[in-house]
């Protein structure tokens, strides 16, 4: 099967009106170079809360909402699949999710992937969980016969995520991102933590711009998967979207900080290199080892020379 993706970057703000002609602008763009889905990073409509702005308090839900229409309407008009970040209202005084929503080439929502692993310490009251409800659920769905799932940003820290999807069948990956919109003092302290020693050994100076990207490679080639990585491009970016396939290469890379439009080609039926595929069913089914295990009296003693 072929699935022809538009990764899509744009910098992210707290004007949910302006993050809408973006999103829009880009959807027609994607249309126009022939993709069949296009991909936006974490919260792309409706801003980062604790990033783009402080919190949720006095949220303009209605505008959100009537913006998330435009999207769908527009997606039936150009018949293109929209992977759409954005934020998910609760009832009473729950925090709301921190959503990917999934819109067909039809403008329906047929699913929403909800941040599992927010960031944040145990106490709830830092880092995302200051502002967001945690999810508890994988999404799965198919485009043009490609079985796909979704991410968000900090999912990346726990591969047992990447794993389930490869148990599920997933084989095109969309991970949205939101690392970006960092002020020059947090930018400084960030590379300060690394110190410039180190930078030298890296690709990249802060751990975002080392971590993340890696980690992408390493889930691709683990579990033989496509994966597509939306981030935002508002200044400064720790690092600009790019997409991956399923041997670890990247194969196409956006401009840091700047707007664009990344076109790849998924075609599963290519074959590429896979140095696990004959082993890792097992090693998912809990048979740490490749091959047959003997049994001999001198592989038991392992306190012998």
């Amino acid at each position: 099967m072929k699935l022809i993706v538009a990764t899509c970057q744009l910098p992210v703000s707290s004007d949910i009106r302006s993050n809408t002609r973006q999103v829009l602008r880009q959807m027609r763009t994607s249309k126009s170079r022939g993709a069949q889905v296009a991909h936006f990073c974490e919260a792309c409509l409706s801003g980062y809360a604790g990033v783009d702005f402080a919190s949720h308090a006095g949220f303009d839900w209605d505008l959100l909402v009537q913006c998330t229409q435009q999207v769908r309407e527009l997606a039936r008009e150009l018949r293109l699949w929209v992977i759409l970040g954005s934020t998910h209202r609760l009832t009473g005084r729950h925090k709301p999710h921190n959503s990917v929503y999934v819109i067909n080439a039809r403008g329906e929502l047929v699913d929403r992937y909800d941040k599992m692993f927010c960031a944040g310490d145990r106490s709830g009251n830092t880092g995302d969980l200051a502002h967001y409800s945690p999810g508890n659920h994988f999404s799965v769905f198919t485009i043009k016969g490609v079985s796909c799932g979704v991410l968000i940003c900090h999912d990346y820290r726990y591969p047992e995520l990447h794993r389930e999807y490869k148990r599920r069948g997933v084989q095109l990956l969309f991970h949205s991102y939101h690392a970006g919109h960092i002020t020059p003092k947090q930018m400084k302290a960030l590379r300060d933590y690394l110190g410039a020693g180190f930078a030298k050994f890296n690709d990249g100076s802060t751990l975002p711009e080392i971590t993340m990207p890696a980690s992408m490679r390493a889930a691709a080639a683990d579990n033989y998967m496509w994966v597509s990585c939306s981030n935002t491009s508002a200044r400064e970016s720790c690092w600009p979207s790019f997409f991956v396939r399923p041997d670890g290469v990247t194969t196409g890379r956006l401009r840091l900080n700047s707007a664009g439009v990344l076109v790849s080609t998924v075609n599963t039926k290519q074959q590429l290199y896979d140095s696990t595929v004959a082993w890792r069913d097992r090693a998912m089914r809990g048979t740490f080892h490749s091959g047959t295990l003997v049994r001999d009296r001198r592989s038991r003693e392992r306190t012998r020379l």
